[in-house]
């Protein structure tokens, strides 16, 4: 297997497309393949940690997570089971525009550098913890997916956070998004 020649071929691939159509691909499971996404975002698989972002970026494109709550890397005739320590995903940098109440929108980037807008379509949510406390925040993706928001990017939405009848809330393509 070229894996140059597999990179270079994803690269131009994922420039040319939203996402491969995983909602289109039903393959019957094929096994569990030693992946694993830590809580820090690190991919792994055997133990050693991926060194080619533009690999890791290739898998996340086509990584989704199902009713039962687990993760799966899908082709149109394959689906491979891994394990993630907590969300596949980080919200690591976060941008406003149209600063008033009625236009704001609220884009956020991904470790994969994947921006989309916070919307109905891809909520805020924040929950806390029950056993630690700690506050939750995520955002939901296409595919079953969320990413969690680092605290910087969380930090920055925050400051947005208006009193909305006794809850801190954002705004953002017209839906109000409670934060605490």
């Amino acid at each position: 297997m070229n894996l140059s020649k597999i990179e270079n071929q994803s690269k131009e691939f994922l420039a040319n497309v939203e996402g491969p159509p995983l909602h289109l691909w039903h393959p019957e499971l094929s096994g569990e393949i030693d992946i694993i996404i830590k809580k820090n975002g690190d991919w792994f698989h055997e133990g050693t940690v991926f060194k080619r972002k533009s690999l890791v970026k290739l898998f996340a494109s086509i990584l989704r997570q199902e009713d039962d709550g687990e993760y799966y890397l899908v082709t149109p005739v394959e689906k491979w089971r891994i394990k993630v320590e907590d969300k596949p995903l980080i919200i690591v940098d976060v941008d406003f525009t149209g600063l008033s109440t009625e236009n704001q929108k609220i884009t956020i980037a991904t470790n994969m550098e994947k921006e989309l807008e916070i919307s109905a379509d891809h909520a805020l949510e924040v929950t806390t913890d029950s056993d630690t406390g700690a506050i939750e925040p995520v955002v939901r993706l296409d595919n079953g997916l969320s990413a969690k928001i680092s605290r910087a990017a969380f930090y920055r939405i925050a400051e947005h956070a208006v009193d909305k009848g006794g809850d801190f809330s954002v705004l953002s393509n017209g839906v109000w998004f409670k934060i605490g």
